[in-house]
């Protein structure tokens, strides 16, 4: 039994070695040495850090930019944001480049710490140094705000060092970004943006029971952990796939949140609101480059088995609600409302995302190309399940729309937070 018990410990140390040994995978010992804070470096590292959308994360509703305290829910707790102005006691004052870069290439703190995979480090280990000090630069730029990062809520063991580093040693090995010579130089550029700097995958792709996604080139699609929002797979023809698109539809959708194709709800409208609308035709061109070379994938089916609603109560609420913008026959109103015939945002395999419009209405963000776009209001408190359920099984089959019915039992797992 002792020597039994002896083969067990030496077995914990050795998988502990292991796990320790992957989470030293591409460290390099600190380099102290200054970064120049020029007036075009902080003007780049503003730029960047639209791109990277860092103030989404870190600033709370209301409060001072990049200050943080915005909660995120995860299926395993909430995590907020760290303050990132120059506060010496409770920001980034005491940080070094080398500190930031770190953070951003290895998730690991001013004190080395294990970050949450939360902070996307896993695309941000895509991002150069020489962007990554750019970006230093200009939070240090910023007026420190004195405002105490909040502790974290994690049900246990999720948020121990020890979990993060299994879950690291499992799923996260630091890269670097490398140019594919057989590409153009905005291919490239795209693709610099929407793996890394970007994180689209963060939303985009498949995340399995840990939370981890496969990589990011996995932009399959997935349903958004806890907010039940489902963002497409970008390489999927019949979910948000722009293969045939037109290079300036990918980037006018992007810039203005409309397109004669799509407009963009839910947390994407935050993104274009925040971020894409920033940055420049070029870069956004590139994005599109990259993301129509995407080869096409398969859908993935998630519908759930139930009883098919009343067709003609579908038929009678969609008269009644939805008509007046939407037209009698799903033909919506160019520029204005948008057609739900032939619309692919109405017929993909899940039908979280028209739940959700249902229930808080359909906003697209208000950018300097679309400064007023139309909404729709919330129907949260007009429809119940078997409402919902009929509407949108109805708007999924008629007008030469082939989609699924909607259960109520599915309205109900997608309209709950």
């Amino acid at each position: 039994m002792k020597r039994a018990w002896l083969v067990v410990l030496v077995l914990v140390l050795l998988a502990g070695a292991v796990v320790v040994g992957l989470n030293l995978r591409g460290e390099d010992p600190l380099d102290e040495a200054p970064v120049a804070a020029t007036p075009e470096l902080i003007q780049r590292g503003e730029y960047l850090a639209r791109a990277g959308n860092c103030a989404g994360c870190h600033t709370e509703r209301g409060g001072v930019p990049y200050a943080g305290g915005r909660g995120i829910d995860t299926p395993f707790g909430t995590i907020y944001s760290p303050n990132l102005t120059p506060d010496a006691a409770t920001g980034l004052g005491q940080w070094s480049a080398s500190h930031f870069w770190r953070a951003m290439h290895n998730g690991r703190s001013r004190d080395g710490r294990l970050l949450s995979p939360a902070f996307p480090y896993t695309n941000y280990t895509l991002v150069t140094r020489a962007d990554s000090d750019a970006i230093y630069a200009y939070l240090r730029s910023l007026p420190p705000v004195a405002k105490p990062n909040r502790e974290h809520s994690m049900r246990f063991p999720y948020g121990t060092q020890a979990a993060l580093a299994v879950w690291r040693a499992l799923y996260f090995k630091p890269e670097t970004h490398t140019a594919d010579a057989s590409q153009s130089a905005a291919w490239n550029r795209g693709a610099y943006l929407v793996r890394g700097l970007g994180h689209c995958n963060a939303c985009h792709g498949h995340r399995n029971a840990l939370g981890a996604t496969g990589g990011t080139l996995d932009l399959s699609g997935g349903l958004i952990p806890v907010q039940n929002w489902y963002a497409p797979s970008l390489s999927d023809p019949h979910e948000a796939g722009v293969g045939n698109w037109p290079p300036q539809e990918v980037a006018t959708l992007l810039k203005t949140g409309m397109s004669p194709r799509a407009s963009v709800l839910g947390p994407m409208a935050e993104v274009v609101l925040g971020s894409t609308q920033h940055l420049r035709d070029d870069d956004l061109l590139a994005m599109g480059e990259y993301l129509r070379s995407l080869p096409p994938s398969a859908s993935r089916a998630t519908s759930l088995p139930g009883p098919s609603p009343d067709q003609a109560q579908g038929k009678k609420l969609y008269d009644q609600h939805c008509a007046g913008c939407h037209g009698d026959a799903g033909e919506g109103a160019k520029g204005i409302y948008p057609a739900l015939a032939g619309n692919r945002a109405v017929t993909m395999a899940t039908p979280a995302n028209l739940v959700r419009v249902l229930m808080e209405g359909g906003f697209a963000p208000s950018t300097a190309g679309n400064p007023r776009p139309f909404g729709m209001p919330p129907f949260a408190g007009t429809l119940n399940d078997d409402d919902m359920a009929a509407v949108l099984s109805h708007v999924r089959s008629a007008w030469g729309n082939q989609a699924p019915p909607v259960s109520a039992f599915e309205v109900s797992r997608y309209r709950e937070r």
